[in-house]
């Protein structure tokens, strides 16, 4: 095969997208004229001048403000709606009318207390809210230019941890609320316009009204056995009643590079550290200083892996509208990412989505009918990013220097005839040859609903949502010989199709009603069925037809050898539920405030006796600005709120039925009656039973208080939780002899308890508009009874190396996940050192060691290193996670920086085979031991890795970092153009990933990936996130 060339190219297939663009713009009627608008601002109660009023029009960033007489002067037209605020009232919008003077008058207030927030099944007013959630504006994801909405939402959210999975386009995030509770599925629930789902990374941010995180039991408990992990809950974009008809473009292009590349041993390096490696192992050398020197760099493989300038783009349209009787909302967006290894032909990411959300009233707001929609078409191919045995960039980390890219033909460069080494195979030629795929995802997820409200306030709303997933993939393998051990004899395909689909009947009647205009009572009462199941069906077969990925299906294979072909399928386990929830709010002034909910989930995961689970919650909270003592206090203390709750959620994140004991029927090498050599198929349980298995269970105490000041310009949220989740539903332990593989049972625990804290400062210098904010969170995660004989939940093995050990585990009394390995105490200097290193007794601890080798502590002081003297030497999940926000705007510019990051996790470096004496190293190793005093970090090199097979605290690193995310800096070049119709036009531009400061001597210290639920911070060769440069618009019609 030739070899095929690395290049990056930008997407030209968005041409519909545009053409749609421009067809609505230009029926876009004739506009009115422009004139000056005037008036005065005062406040509502005293009718005193309010002076430094931001005036706005709404869907510009052109404003003004008043002077110290509250008099105001804007250019607008008839229909433009003003938006007024100013520090300490409440935001008003007036529309413009026929006159010249518009006088404004604001009423005392905060604006950000009167706004609601999304709750489970309804709103609620931020004042309001008892328990711990947090709100993100659309409009701020999308400032943030990112393919996946989730990456987004990092550093915006106290307590809430967002990972990258990894860097690969299309790639999802791992999402943490409050610590890490359960050694399965830590993630959270996410719930799209009501409707349950897994994930939202198919989202477009442009769609994204707001998200709202519900952190405390008591805010989550209202979804009972799906909560245990926190709940997000995203509402996509609505039309407004009142609104005028909106057209909006959005797009960007940006160019996408690797930020920080490891750097490895050219060809003279490598042959210097082989020699050395030789020497120490008491052989000869194998290179001559002549050999060596006429080597030169040979293949950078980590250069050859990675391309320049990898296109991402981003293209949506929105339209939004009302009339008397229905509101309107849709979008229509194309998002295209090139990954920055190995290019577009074989890491790359496209995503067409459709969006339409509508309501219609009937007879006088009685009967609302409406429906959500979002149609997303996927389309991507990607490398291998998954395990040391299934990682395309680790493969480039232990090749040698000594193999070529290409041969004199052009062709892959085959190693397998090379006097050194000829088992290692060209790395990059591996990721292009068995990375061949095309996979096609498409998605349909939304309800429809109708809400009738026959007296006032009195609402029954029923709602059918489902979310529905198609997808397809194929995968080619040509023939090729790239070593002795890396070749392909045939040509092969590979093909897999699946579907799933959820159902979802929710049923709610709620009421509110006032007594005596004091008491404010609002109750909810509702149903849920919920139904999934799905299919799935794949195959391979070799000898194709023709040999190249765009036929690389089942019916073009010739192959009629059994032995060649594979194919299977199944359908996926139902899951079926039925739930019973209600909720009752009650408020005394706005003073006191009480909350309480119930939700009792059936679950088909449990059997009949332990289906059942329920789930209570309930919630305080005291405004005590409100009280008389506190009217003193008010020219500084606008508004303070103590909060506490209570609550209890659940988790039932396994597979169905798995509290039976499977039949399984096959031939069982079992010989019956007189005929020998005979075999029996027989049946059989292949795993035992356990009826008694029931719920995983988070219960959580949360104690906090909002506070806002200055009039306000200066938020203060804080919180306190205890969160115990028990029960875990963990395999058990039995023996050998039991002749069936274990069953689940519920056993053993995790505390986490931690403070989060919020602070937003905001306000303005004249025109100038700035807004700051720092948060940030303290998390400690402790394990309790594990109900093992050991009291350990075991990692696997194999995952650091060939043959390498267990390193990571859950034990009673440490951290989740914690790495579990030898401490070590430098490096022997000299023989002297390895003679006087003994026991109390006398022992020679290391009798095996030589100088320049590490030096292992004896934690039980027995005289031998072993697996008793392993113990806690990091832990994955950091103490601390924290986000910086700033912001501001000035007559038409506009600018944003958000940083984030985490403190106390730490990182396994794992990048080299170290079963393999051939591998190659980064640069790290030049600062090795070899000689009295040159190094006690890092020990010899040898041929047998000794210093590293043992997994030890060498391997692990500080993973601290603090990284600027996003800056942004655009202008609104509507005021230069002055067009009616043309309410925004900003240009901007923007850099992800500027810069991230950190001790770890990796690619990128965000590293999600584990080999199970509660493994990660592993870097076996992590595809990093990328460094873009990216320009964009804004145009708003």
């Amino acid at each position: 095969m030739n070899g095929m060339e690395k290049k990056s190219s930008s997407k030209n297939g968005n041409v519909w997208l545009l053409i749609f663009f421009f067809l609505l713009v230009s029926s876009q009627s004739a506009f009115a004229q422009q004139r000056q608008i005037s008036g005065k601002i005062t406040g509502a109660a005293d009718g005193q001048p309010i002076p430094g009023a931001v005036v706005k029009i709404m869907g510009k960033t052109a404003g003004t403000g008043s002077n110290n007489a509250g008099v105001y002067a804007i250019s607008a037209q008839t229909g433009d709606v003003l938006r007024v605020s100013s520090v300490g009232y409440i935001t008003k919008e007036v529309t413009v009318q026929q006159g010249n003077v518009l006088n404004i008058s604001l009423a005392y207030g905060q604006q950000d207390l009167e706004e609601v927030v999304v709750v489970g099944y309804g709103v609620q007013q931020k004042k309001l809210i008892t328990g711990a959630t947090v709100q993100i504006k659309g409009e701020t994801l999308q400032k943030q230019s990112t393919t996946n909405a989730l990456q987004g939402l990092q550093g915006q959210s106290p307590g809430v941890q967002i990972t990258s999975s990894s860097g690969q386009p299309g790639e999802g995030m791992k999402v943490i609320v409050r610590g890490l509770g359960t050694i399965g599925n830590s993630g959270p629930l996410y719930v799209v316009d009501g409707v349950l789902t897994g994930d939202i990374t198919y989202l477009n941010s442009a769609d994204i009204e707001s998200i709202d995180i519900l952190k405390d039991a008591a805010s989550a408990a209202i979804y009972g056995s799906q909560a245990a992990n926190g709940v997000v809950l995203v509402t996509t974009r609505q039309g407004k009643r009142g609104q005028s008809a909106q057209l909006t473009f959005d797009a960007y292009f940006g160019l996408q590079n690797v930020a920080n590349k490891a750097q490895l041993l050219n060809s003279s390096q490598y042959a210097s550290i082989m020699n050395e490696a030789a020497i120490n192992s008491g052989k000869q050398p194998i290179f001559s200083n002549d050999q060596i020197s006429a080597l030169g760099k040979g293949t950078n493989w980590i250069d050859q892996m990675f391309v320049n300038n990898a296109p991402t783009q981003n293209y949506s349209i929105g339209a939004s509208g009302a009339s008397e009787a229905s509101v309107y909302s849709l979008g229509l967006s194309y998002t295209g990412q090139e990954g920055i290894v190995g290019g577009k032909s074989l890491s790359n990411y496209q995503r067409y989505s459709f969006r339409i959300n509508s309501e219609h009233n009937f007879y006088k707001d009685i009967l609302k009918i409406g429906q959500h929609l979002t149609y997303t078409d996927i389309k991507n191919n990607g490398i291998a990013i998954g395990n040391q045995y299934n990682n395309s960039l680790r493969g480039a980390f232990n090749t040698s220097p000594f193999v070529s890219v290409y041969d004199a033909g052009g062709n892959f460069f085959d190693n397998s005839k090379s006097t050194w080494n000829n088992g290692e195979a060209n790395p990059y030629a591996l990721m292009v040859l068995n990375n061949q795929n095309r996979s096609n995802n498409q998605r349909v997820l939304g309800d429809i609903y109708l809400v009738l409200e026959p007296i006032k306030n009195l609402k029954f709303r029923s709602s059918l949502g489902m979310d529905y997933n198609a997808g397809e993939s194929h995968s080619f393998t040509p023939i090729y010989n790239l070593s002795i051990y890396a070749y392909s004899t045939t040509t092969k395909a590979s093909q897999s199709m699946n579907k799933g689909k959820s159902l979802i009947w929710d049923n709610l009647l709620s009421y509110k009603f006032n007594i005596k205009n004091d008491h404010a009572i609002e109750v909810m009462a509702g149903s849920s069925a919920y139904q999934a199941d799905g299919t799935n069906i794949f195959g391979s077969n070799t000898n194709l037809i023709f040999d190249d990925l765009d036929h690389a299906w089942l019916s073009n294979a010739t192959n009629k050898n059994i032995a060649g072909i594979t194919i299977g399928g199944r359908p996926n386990d139902a899951d079926r539920r039925m739930s019973y929830f209600g909720r009752a709010n009650y408020n005394y002034k706005e003073k006191y405030l009480l909350n309480a909910t119930f939700r009792a989930d059936g679950s088909s995961r449990f059997a009949a006796q332990n289906r059942w689970g329920y789930f209570p919650s309930v919630s305080a909270g005291w405004v005590v600005t409100n009280e008389k003592f506190l009217e003193s206090q008010k020219s500084w203390l606008d508004f303070f709120k103590l909060r506490a709750s209570w609550g209890q959620v659940g988790n039932q994140n396994i597979a169905a039925f798995q509290y039976l004991a499977p039949i399984t029927l096959s031939n069982t090498n079992y010989i019956f009656g007189p005929t020998e050599g005979v075999l029996t198929p027989g049946a059989y349980p292949s795993r035992l039973s356990n009826p008694n298995l029931k719920w995983e269970t988070s219960e959580q105490t949360n104690i906090g208080f909002d506070a806002n000041l200055l009039k306000g310009k200066f938020t203060i949220n804080f919180d306190w939780y205890n969160k115990t989740t028990k029960d875990w539903l963990i395999s058990a332990p039995i023996l050998a002899t039991a002749g069936a593989d274990a069953p689940f049972i519920n056993g053993g625990n995790v505390k986490n308890t931690g403070v989060e804290l919020a602070l937003i400062y905001k306000s303005n210098l004249g025109s100038f508009n700035y807004s700051v904010g720092v948060n940030g969170a303290y998390n400690k995660n402790k394990v309790g009874n594990i109900p093992t004989a050991d009291g350990i939940v075991h990692g696997l093995a194999n995952q650091l190396f060939d043959n390498s050990l267990e390193f990571y585990r859950a034990q009673s009394g440490f951290p989740i996940g914690y790495f579990w390995g030898l401490k070590t105490a430098g490096i022997f200097q000299n023989e002297a050192e390895v003679v006087n290193y003994r026991s109390a007794s006398g022992r020679l601890i290391q009798p095996s060691a030589a100088p320049g080798d590490v030096k292992y502590q004896d934690l039980n002081g027995d005289g031998v290193i072993d697996n008793l003297d392993r113990t806690i030497i990091g832990k994955p999940n950091p103490d601390y996670t924290f986000g910086i926000t700033l912001s501001g705007d000035y007559q038409g510019f506009d600018f944003s920086i958000v940083a984030s990051g985490v403190a106390g996790n730490d990182i396994v470096q794992s990048y080299r085979n170290q079963a393999s004496q051939y591998s190659n190293y980064t640069t790290r190793i030049l600062d090795r031991w070899h000689g009295e005093g040159s190094s006690n970090t890092i020990p010899r090199v040898t041929d047998d890795n000794r210093n590293w097979t043992n997994f030890s605290d060498l391997y692990i690193q500080k993973g601290d970092y603090l990284r600027i995310s996003n800056i942004t800096v655009g202008y609104d070049l509507g005021r230069v153009f002055k067009k009616s119709y043309l309410k925004q036009v900003r240009l901007y531009a923007a850099a992800l990933n500027v810069c991230t400061f950190t001790k770890y001597d990796g690619m990128d210290p965000e590293i999600g990936y584990g080999s199970e639920g509660f493994s990660s911070g592993v870097d076996v060769g992590y595809y990093p996130r990328p460094r873009t440069f990216m320009l964009g618009a804004n145009l708003r019609f």
